[in-house]
């Protein structure tokens, strides 16, 4: 068969054309490309625009005979190849963190949120049950108290690559930049009546795919695990996570999957504790910040360790060990916000150097101020290097150049594997199975650790406030003071929007417009290093002149607005200069960014979380989980 193909391309007769050829670019298809450690299919859109190609090359046109011969080769190899045929014929259901689809880091689920295996079937959009061999633990609500049960475990890892198949550099314009702005954005309003009213969600790759994730939840607390506000017969838990990975996706694309349960299932113990203790009623704040931390840890060794003892023994395969090895191979930083409705505490959880801040409006003059929620760890933080050095005395070089013995810059973070695993476990791990050579400065590990640092504030909703959480690819590029202005700017110009029902919640706070941006400048500009906060290192590399008048308003989803201006705002030509350049080359001048703007207010009391469809991508259709 193969030969008769071969034969029939040699004989083929090969006609020019010198005239301009056109014509009409049908769907192709489906192709099953390999991302990360698993095949998914990834198919043409049929409402794809009509492409038309004009091409003055020659054009070579082949037989009947050749035709049929290629075609009969086509199927005989698909017939040889089950898997890759039930991966075409197959249609999947993409879904995030919150339940949205996204092209930018979809992860392929089903509807009760467990991931398909290869072994799955999948038919008509939707993905069958699993199979009852293969389950994990996780927190579930029901009949008014948490409680664990057993979900499908040792989902594959997944997420879709941008543009799969158009990776190439063509100058773009605007209008292709503000679609490609707008391509993952997200707007949910709120309607718990609880404290929250709006969160704004977007993503911008820089590489591909992009190694940042995220995830959002919001769980109804039964009075048996914590009492509620007076007049309420509930409290609502909710928690925002913006993940930033590094040296791969798989790490950020774990904690996306069940960092936030890990958290809840250690939270939900604490306070059914405190709640049967008279003397207590609620967790004392220390035992909730433990309880967060226990999360935290007891994933990263899940992740980091446990993966040693499975590989080691229930597998010898390379293919099974390199799904299981891939999340502690690669790394991330993870920054957890967690807001308990009853309190009206907002707790940040940070591992790494992805950052919150809180915008407040002071009263007295108007304008917003802008307070950090979290500290960057790294290697060139003051308090991490004291820290590092009292944990390994008399290593020189256990901060080298600001990095963690003179490689990796977080000083905190999930993974990372070759700063946690002993020298006999990493020359282990690559005689048998997948690493690398160990660091030669390698001594008394572990040298990167998972802890996060938790902060508490006590929010006012009745004052607007706000909370930015976002990876260190916006901070590379704002400060926290130009972030806050720009979201009081922007509030601004959607109070004095008409006819907007998504913003009516925040018209009473603000009257008033300016190209100034209402915030209270500080005393002295960050510094490298400097009381845990780094200085925007891009402002310097683009030369850009800090003044407001770069800014610019043209986005009604917030997160996608401060990433805009991030990229040059009112510079038209330095946004699509820096949105043209794509992946290897794009992480040079710009880092993946993911952005999460969390709005604090008195809104309805409907108990819907809904998607607001103005400032979310209209083609995705999310919809909230609750």
């Amino acid at each position: 068969m193969r030969r008769a193909a071969v034969q029939a391309f040699r004989t083929a007769r090969r006609t020019p054309l010198r005239k301009v050829v056109t014509t009409r670019a049908f769907p192709r298809p489906p192709v099953t490309h390999i991302v990360g450690l698993r095949p998914v299919t990834t198919l043409i859109r049929r409402d794809a625009p009509t492409q038309i190609i004009r091409s003055s090359m020659y054009f070579r046109t082949f037989s009947v005979a050749a035709l049929v011969s290629v075609l009969a080769s086509g199927v005989y190899y698909y017939q040889r190849d089950p898997e890759t045929r039930a991966l075409v014929n197959g249609t999947s259901v993409i879904t995030s963190g919150s339940g949205r689809s996204a092209p930018q880091y979809s992860t392929l689920a089903s509807a009760s949120g467990s991931l398909p295996t290869q072994t799955q079937s999948i038919s008509n959009g939707l993905v069958a049950e699993p199979g009852a061999e293969s389950k994990r633990r996780a927190l579930l609500v029901q009949d008014n108290e948490f409680y664990v049960d057993e979900l499908a475990h040792d989902a594959p890892l997944t997420k879709q690559a941008e543009d799969e198949g158009h990776n190439r550099m063509e100058k773009i314009t605007p209008e292709q930049a503000t679609q490609k702005l707008r391509k993952n954005e997200e707007s949910y309003l709120v309607g718990r009546g609880r404290g929250v009213v709006r969160y704004d969600v977007v993503q911008i790759p820089s590489n591909n795919p992009i190694e940042d994730d995220h995830a959002e939840k919001i769980v109804e607390v039964p009075q048996s695990v914590t009492p509620p506000p007076a007049g309420s017969a509930s409290s609502d838990w909710m928690f925002w996570g913006v993940f930033d990975g590094h040296a791969g996706w798989t790490t950020s694309a774990k904690l996306r999957q069940v960092l936030i349960s890990y958290v809840a299932r250690e939270l939900n113990n604490t306070y059914k504790s405190a709640f049967t203790d008279p003397s207590l009623t609620v967790p004392t704040p220390q035992s909730i910040d433990t309880a967060i931390k226990r999360g935290f840890l007891a994933l990263d060794h899940e992740i980091v360790h446990a993966s040693v003892s499975k590989i080691t023994t229930n597998t010898k395969q390379k293919a099974a060990a390199a799904e299981i090895l891939a999340p502690a191979l690669s790394g991330a930083c993870a920054l957890l916000s967690f807001y308990d409705s009853s309190s009206k505490l907002f707790r940040v959880a940070c591992t790494g150097d992805s950052r919150a801040v809180l915008g407040r409006k002071n009263p007295a003059t108007g304008k917003w101020t802008a307070t950090p929620l979290s500290e960057d760890q790294t290697g060139g933080t003051p308090s991490e290097m004291t820290r590092l050095r009292a944990e390994h005395p008399g290593e020189e070089n256990v901060v080298h150049r600001g990095r963690i013995l003179g490689g990796l810059e977080p000083s905190r973070a999930f993974g990372d594997a070759g700063y946690k695993w002993s020298r006999e476990v990493q020359n282990r791990m690559k005689k048998f199975f997948f690493g690398k050579t160990p660091s030669p400065l390698l001594k008394t590990p572990p040298y990167v650790t998972a802890e996060p640092i938790i902060t508490t504030t006590k929010v006012d909703p009745g004052q607007g406030d706000f909370v930015v959480l976002a990876t260190d690819g916006l901070w590379e590029m704002l400060t926290n003071e130009e972030v806050v202005g720009l979201v009081g700017q922007w509030l601004e110009n959607q109070s004095s929007s008409s006819g907007s029902n998504a913003t009516s919640w925040a018209k009473s706070f603000f009257s008033s417009q300016s190209t100034k941006l209402p915030v209270e400048k500080p005393v002295s500009a960050p510094t490298e290093g400097g009381e845990g906060q780094r200085a925007p290192l891009r402002q310097t590399q683009w030369d850009v002149k800090t003044t407001d008048e770069r800014f610019v308003v043209e986005d009604k989803n917030v997160a996608t607005h401060l990433v805009r201006n991030a990229l040059g705002g009112r510079d038209r030509d330095m946004v699509c200069g820096l949105l043209t350049l794509v992946s290897p080359y794009a992480r040079r001048y710009r880092d993946d960014l993911t952005v999460e703007v969390i709005f604090f207010g008195e809104a309805d009391k409907s108990g819907d979380v809904v998607l607001n469809a103005e400032a979310s991508a209209p083609s995705l259709g999310a919809k909230a989980k609750l």
